[in-house]
This record gives C-alpha cells, sequence and structure tokens, in this order.
C-alpha cells in the first residue's frame, strides 16, 4: 500500500517546491525492510520486518498473530552449519546467525517443555501447538514409545481430529493416509495397515464424547511420562579421557546417558541441587549445591553447543523456580479466563452433547416410527388383504350357507317325501298284508278248487272211462244185434233189388240179447240218448276246464303283478326310504319268499293239470 502511495506521488509534478519537499521527506522516511517466513505446527506466516527489529520484536508479531499469550514456552529456531539454534529475543535479527536466505526461515516451537501438562499449559493454542509438535517428535521417532502407547495416542490423535466413531461413516479405510504410528513400530510387527486400523479403531470407539482439546490433553498426559518426552540432547565428552556420552537438558534438570542409551540416565542434576553451570570455550562446568559433591565437566565439540546448552540450562531453571512461586496477575488471569473458558466449552460441549443426543434419539425415535410405520403399513396392508380374503371366505360362506340352507331344505323335503313314502309304504305295507292275506285266502280256495276239480275230473274220468266202456260194449251188442237181425231178414224176407232206397227197419218194441254173460237191452233212440248225454257231459267238462284254466291265467297273472310290485316296492323302500324305513319295511317281506315258492309249486302243479 505504501509503495503504491509513493507510486502516485511521483507522478505528480514537482512545481510546487512544498510538496517536493514532502514527498523527499516520506521517502527519507520509508524503513528499511526484510521478508520473514515463519512455519508453525500447522501454518506458514510471511512477514515484512524492519531491519531495526529485534528478535523480541519478531517473536511477539508470531504470537499476537497466533492468538498466543503463554509465550514462555516457544522460540523461533532456525538453522546454523546444521546445528539448530535459537533467535535471543535482545539481539536484533539481522544482526544473529539466521540464514542470508529471502524470506529467512523461522520455525514456530516449543522450547521449553512444562513439567505437568495439565496444570501448565492454560490456553487452548498452546496445548494444540504442543500436541502436533509431540506427535511429531514419536512420529519421527525422536521420542521413544512402545508400540501399546503408541496405539492408545494415535487412537486420542485419531478422536481430536476426526471426532466420535460413527461405525456408519468411518469405514473401514478411512485411517489409510494418516501417519499414526512410528515407522519403528510398523517395521517392528508383521501386521498390514487394516490390521493396525483395526487395532487403532479398537481403542477410538472407546473415547466417544471426549472432545477436540480434551483429546490432546489425554495425548500430552500420556506422552510426557515417556523418557525422552521434552528431552534436548547434545554429544559431549567427559574431561581428556574422550569419553563420549549424552547430556540431556529437560524441565527436571541436567542428565547424563551413555551413547548407546537415551532412556535411562547414568548420572541426573535436578536444577534444584545445582548451585552454578558455566562454560569457558568448549568446557562446561555444574556445580552442585552440595559442596561435599565433585563439579561435573564435560567438553563440547563447538562454542554455539555450549551457548546453546547454557541457553536451555538457564530457561528451564527460570521455569523451574517460577512453577514454585505464586503465579503472577497475568498468569492468575489467563488461568481464570482459561477456567471460564473450558467451562462454557464444557457447557457448551454438554449442551451440544445433549442436542445431538436428543438429535439421535429424535433420529431414532424417527427410524422407530419409519420402521412401525412401514410395519403398520405392512400389518394394514396384510390386513387389507385378510380382510378381503375374509370377505371372499365370508361370500363364501354366505353362498355355502345359501347352498347348505337350500340343501336343508331339500332334505327336509325330502325327508317329508321320505316320510310320506314310508307313511305310503306302511299303508302299502298294510294293504299289502291285506292283499296278501286275501290272496293266501284265494289260494287256499283255488286250491281247494282245483282239489275239488281234480278229484271230479278223475271222477269223471272214470265215469267217462266206464261210459265208454258201456257204450263200446253197447256198440259192440249193437253191431252183432244188426247182424243177427240182418241175418233174421234175409232168411225171411227176400231181398227187393226194385227200391231205390232200403226200407225202413221196423220198430221192435224191446230187443234183448244175451251173449255169454252179457245181457243187452236196448232201442235206438237209447242210443241217441246215451250219446248226446255223453256229448253233453264231455262239453261240460271241456267247458269247466277251459274256466278252471281261465282262473289259472288269471290267478298267474295276479301273482305275477303282485310279484312285480312287490319287487318295486323293496326297490323304492331300499332306495329311497331312510335306513330306519328300511328297517322297518325289511321284515314285512322276509316271509314272502317261502309264500312265492309254496305259489310256483302250486302253479306248476296247475300248469300240469
Amino acid at each position: 500500500m505504501a509503495s503504491s502511495l509513493l507510486t502516485s506521488l511521483t507522478n505528480v509534478s514537482y512545481e510546487d517546491p512544498e510538496l517536493k519537499m514532502s514527498i523527499l521527506g516520506l521517502k527519507k522516511k520509508q524503513p528499511k525492510t526484510f521478508k520473514v517466513k515463519v512455519v508453525t505446527m500447522d501454518a506458514e506466516m510471511e512477514f515484512s520486518c524492519e531491519v531495526k527489529w529485534k528478535g523480541k520484536d519478531l517473536f511477539d508479531l508470531v504470537c499476537r498473530t497466533i492468538g498466543l499469550r503463554e509465550t514462555w514456552f516457544f522460540g523461533l529456531r532456525y538453522k546454523v552449519k546444521d546445528t539448530n539454534a535459537w533467535l535471543k529475543t535482545e539481539k536484533r535479527v539481522l544482526d544473529q546467525e539466521v540464514p542470508k536466505d529471502s524470506p529467512i526461515t523461522f520455525h514456530f516451537l516449543a522450547k521449553f517443555f512444562p513439567e505437568k501438562v495439565e496444570e501448565e499449559l492454560v490456553q487452548e493454542i498452546t496445548q494444540h501447538l504442543f500436541f502436533l509438535q509431540v506427535k511429531k517428535q514419536i512420529l519421527d521417532e525422536e521420542i521413544f514409545c512402545s508400540p501399546e502407547a503408541s496405539v492408545l495416542l494415535a487412537s486420542y490423535a485419531v478422536q481430536a481430529k476426526y471426532g466420535d466413531y460413527d461405525p456408519n461413516f468411518h469405514k473401514p479405510g478411512f485411517l489409510a493416509q494418516d501417519e499414526l504410528l512410528p515407522k519403528r513400530v510398523l517395521m517392528q510387527y508383521q501386521m498390514t495397515p487394516d490390521m493396525w486400523e483395526e487395532k487403532i479403531t479398537a481403542w477410538y470407539a472407546e473415547h466417544r464424547g471426549i472432545a477436540r482439546d480434551e483429546a490432546e490433553m489425554e495425548y500430552l498426559k500420556i506422552a510426557q511420562d515417556l523418557e525422552m518426552y521434552g528431552v534436548s540432547y547434545f554429544s559431549i565428552t567427559q574431561n581428556k579421557r574422550d569419553t563420549e556420552l549424552q547430556l540431556g537438558v529437560d524441565a527436571q534438570g541436567l542428565h547424563i546417558y551413555s551413547p548407546n542409551s537415551k532412556l535411562t540416565p547414568n548420572k541426573s542434576f535436578p536444577w534444584s541441587g545445582i548451585r552454578n553451570i558455566s562454560y569457558s570455550e568448549k568446557e562446561f562446568t555444574i556445580k552442585p549445591l552440595d559442596k561435599k559433591k565433585d563439579v561435573f565437566k564435560f567438553y563440547s565439540s563447538q562454542l554455539r553447543v555450549n551457548k546453546l546448552i547454557l541457553q536451555l540450562c538457564i530457561g528451564n531453571h527460570d521455569l523451574f523456580m517460577r512453577r514454585r512461586k505464586v503465579d503472577s496477575i497475568e498468569v492468575q488471569q489467563m488461568k481464570a479466563l482459561a477456567k471460564e473458558e473450558k467451562a462454557r466449552k464444557k457447557m457448551e460441549r454438554q449442551v451440544l452433547a445433549r442436542e445431538k443426543q436428543m438429535r439421535e434419539e429424535a433420529e431414532r425415535a424417527k427410524e422407530e416410527m419409519e420402521r412401525r410405520l412401514f410395519q403398520l403399513q405392512d400389518e394394514a396392508r396384510m390386513a387389507n388383504e385378510a380382510l378381503l380374503r375374509s370377505e371372499e371366505t365370508a361370500d363364501l360362506l354366505a353362498e355355502k350357507a345359501q347352498i347348505a340352507e337350500e340343501e336343508a331344505k331339500l332334505l327336509a323335503h325330502k325327508a317329508a317325501e321320505a316320510e310320506q313314502e314310508r307313511q305310503r309304504l306302511e299303508v302299502t305295507a298294510l294293504k299289502t298284508k291285506e292283499e296278501k292275506r286275501l290272496m293266501e285266502q284265494k289260494m287256499r280256495e283255488a286250491e281247494s278248487l282245483a282239489v275239488k276239480l281234480v278229484e271230479q275230473s278223475e271222477r269223471r274220468l272214470k265215469e267217462a272211462d266206464h261210459l265208454k266202456q258201456d257204450l263200446n260194449e253197447a256198440k259192440d251188442a249193437e253191431r252183432r244185434a244188426k247182424q243177427k237181425l240182418l241175418d233174421i231178414t234175409k232168411t225171411t224176407y227176400p231181398v227187393i233189388t226194385s227200391y231205390a232206397t232200403p226200407p225202413a227197419a221196423p220198430e221192435y218194441p224191446e230187443v234183448s240179447m244175451e251173449t255169454g254173460s252179457h245181457r243187452m237191452d236196448f232201442k235206438d233212440s237209447d242210443m241217441k240218448r246215451l250219446s248226446m248225454e255223453i256229448e253233453r257231459e264231455r262239453l261240460e267238462y271241456m267247458e269247466k276246464s277251459k274256466h278252471l284254466q281261465d282262473q289259472l291265467k288269471e290267478l298267474k297273472s295276479e301273482i305275477e303283478s303282485l310279484k312285480l310290485e312287490e319287487q318295486q316296492q323293496q326297490a323304492g323302500v331300499f332306495g329311497m326310504c331312510p335306513p330306519q324305513a328300511r328297517i322297518y319295511s325289511e321284515p314285512i317281506y322276509l316271509p314272502h319268499s317261502n309264500r312265492n315258492s309254496a305259489y310256483l309249486t302250486q302253479m306248476a302243479y296247475f300248469e300240469e293239470v
């Protein structure tokens, strides 16, 4: 903006001497600047710094930009010949051994670490920057971490990044692009990324309801218990024996390690037991508070390393002493504000959690209602189908009921007809019994008549035989008599041949002849009378026989009609009458078969006759 303003002013005419003097004054007042790039753990920033700025001016500008108030933990680090150095706040930036690049790159990092993160880290931005830095150091293996602790820390890192675990959203493979475990841990076990993700997700699901800042704080609380947490290591040698050692500086004090182990120190000097620390060229001296103890001296490879060690010792010792004093007004205000902010955020989180829970419950209730609605719809559909089926069944049952009613009426009608038929059959049976009785009576009369007729016919036959025998005897006697008469007439009267017809025979009063034992007295009139009587008897006999045959035929036709009617009645009784009627009517006809055989026997006899 200033350069554009200068450009616009240079295009103005310089005819006015006062205006010309003001423009030259503005050019002289414009300060010289240099470019600076500051890299934090989650952002990069560029600033235009004045040449006269000190390290404190740049540091304060960065802190104001990111909103950091707990500035005593942090610093601006840069590289000097493969060695890390921290920007001094009391010296000008360009007067220090900073790189000559443009822009100059600084890393905004935690220079000192708290003893108890939960008590000392007040601002959320402070703990977030610590979380990111410690996480990077663990992944870069600058801080040793066991596989079990690495998985647990990774689960808190995932909770801080993704929030609560949701199986519907966090599908398998959602952690494939995240770096969560040190390479050493991945190489130590023969496990696939999916297996590691499954282990991390199992812990991650347990952290439900933890906010981001709480998850980051839990991460730091676990990390601060690691042996290499917050320790700055330097290579040193002890005395003139050139024994290689490792010097560690942290919030607790100074520690001496063997070159192959950075976990367990061989010797420690707590800040409360150090009286003085100094260096002279490459020699570094640690004087214990207890004068009876020996002074510890060591040597570093470079002078600037001793300066860096001394700078870290001073800063850590100051913070060590500061923690053991009453907090300043500024820190107390920060803690109060942070406490209120935490309470407010906690309340907001609770409200949010309650709203989320209510929303989830509402969604579950909605899903349940939708499911219930679908279920009710299905039940309604099934009920409608069942209703339709029941209506169809009811219609079918109604039709069946109607048919059954009609069948019942028909059966009742048939039952009534069967009852009438039964009554008619009973009457018929009674009539049949009466008719049979009459028929039996007639049969008996016919039998007696037939017997009489047979007897009479036999008697008549005998009489006819006697009459025929008498007639034959009479004829023989007449023939003999006529022969004798002819013999007599021939001897008494001559033969008259002139007459055309013979003369009539004279009437003799009586002729009686005896031949041997037979004696016969007859006339022509007696012979005629006798012949006529025999003929009359024969005609009467023929008429009676014909009459008897007619009666027999009539009786036979009546018997045949009765047999046919009986068969029809039996068929009707067994086909139409109910079982009761059958049972009732059957005894009526059981004895009749015997009678039929008797009738048939008698008929055969009559036909022979």
